[in-house]
């Protein structure tokens, strides 16, 4: 969905703060007019997966159920077609799953799912008031649901006192060495804490810690609306509202004024031009890393840090033997390397049933530069 960009406009309303020039990014609903084949108990699954490896929908009926059902299905196809056992085979199943499992689709009628023993997904309502009846891709459908449960119940982040509740399509995280990281430099930060950019804000775990230990302002920027639509609903008509300032843009948004102390937690891995559906928060182009430290550069005050969480994910797995802060320190000329923290992650759960012998040698990083 395309989002219009441009300044948070708020609008008082029953003592709420509301955002009134910001699109929310949501699943497109598709029309449920034509007739589509359906799957269900008992239908032919190879028959079913040929419809799909020609671009052609599947709608699931009757039960809930069907649809994990049929998504099992495809898993065990798909891999089959793809040994996954290297980090690449493992991008390229996951690109072919992506693009196959987002033509099963189900039907919803009144904000709820058409099909029994369904979850009941209050994005439905919140994110479609003006649309009741319409049909989403199965794993669109549990992408929601998840989201809502998350977005009830909340999740405990262990740098954090209280609990965050990510908006719908908000990156948070899911694994917290990195965090650890930021936590143990800020309790040592002896600079001021005047005010601060947090590039990239998404749930806002960066910024809620350096409110944390005691930063007065944070500037957050987010190239997705959610994230900005979702932290201002979240801080509400705070006292937190007040000291965390939002700008849905691109790196620095419209901030200019120069601060002491800027934060990134960029993506870690350079995109793949032939994966669908590229995300932008797992992936990063080649002109990012670039325009960031020209901004960083005009930005940041003299004696000010500009702080960046990377990994050497990509390294290690192959991706790239370019690391993008090196490179800016060896050839940038405008930023110096005042510390780089390190901290090797926890090894993957015995649960997970892909390769992952790469995380042995993965370490998080903490990036101190400083100005030249």
């Amino acid at each position: 969905m395309n989002c219009r960009k441009g300044f948070l406009t708020f609008v008082r309303k029953e003592n709420q703060l509301m955002i009134t020039d910001i699109v929310v990014n949501k699943p497109e609903p598709i029309a449920s007019g034509k007739k589509i084949e359906s799957f269900k108990r008992g239908t032919d699954v190879q028959y079913t997966i040929e419809v799909l490896e020609a671009g052609n929908p599947i709608l699931i009926t009757k039960f809930f159920n069907n649809g994990l059902s049929l998504l099992r299905e495809l898993k065990t196809h798909l891999n089959r077609k793809f040994p996954n056992k290297s980090f690449q085979e493992q991008r390229e199943y996951k690109s072919e799953y992506r693009k196959l499992s987002n033509l099963i689709l189900i039907e919803i009628v009144d904000h709820k799912l058409a099909v029994k023993k369904s979850p009941s997904i209050g994005w439905l309502e919140k994110l479609y008031p003006e649309t009741s009846d319409f049909l989403l891709s199965f794993p669109q459908v549990q992408g929601l649901n998840s989201s809502w449960q998350w977005y009830q119940n909340g999740i405990s982040i262990p740098v954090l006192r209280n609990k965050i509740h990510p908006y719908y399509g908000t990156y948070f995280p899911t694994r917290f060495e990195h965090l650890e990281l930021f936590d143990n430099w800020l309790k040592r930060y002896k600079g001021p804490k005047k005010s601060a950019i947090d590039v990239g804000i998404g749930c806002g775990v960066l910024s809620l810690q350096m409110m944390k230990y005691g930063f007065q302002k944070v500037f957050g920027t987010d190239t997705n609306p959610n994230a900005i639509i979702g932290l201002t609903e979240f801080m509400g008509d705070t006292k937190l509202s007040r000291k965390i300032e939002l700008d849905f843009g691109h790196l620095f948004g419209r901030w200019e004024k120069q601060t002491e102390l800027i934060v990134f937690n960029p993506p870690w891995l350079p995109e793949i031009h032939n994966l669908y559906n590229i995300d932008e928060a797992i992936y990063y182009n080649e002109k990012l890393f670039p325009d960031f430290f020209e901004g960083a550069k005009k930005r940041l005050l003299p004696e000010g840090k500009l702080v960046l969480i990377f990994s050497n994910l990509a390294q290690i797995t192959n991706v790239t033997k370019e690391h993008p802060i090196e490179k800016e320190l060896s050839e940038g000329g405008r930023f110096q390397l005042g510390k780089c923290l390190k901290k090797r992650v926890k090894p993957a759960s015995d649960k997970t049933k892909r390769d992952q012998h790469w995380r042995s040698s993965e370490e998080v990083e903490l990036w101190i530069l400083k100005n030249k």
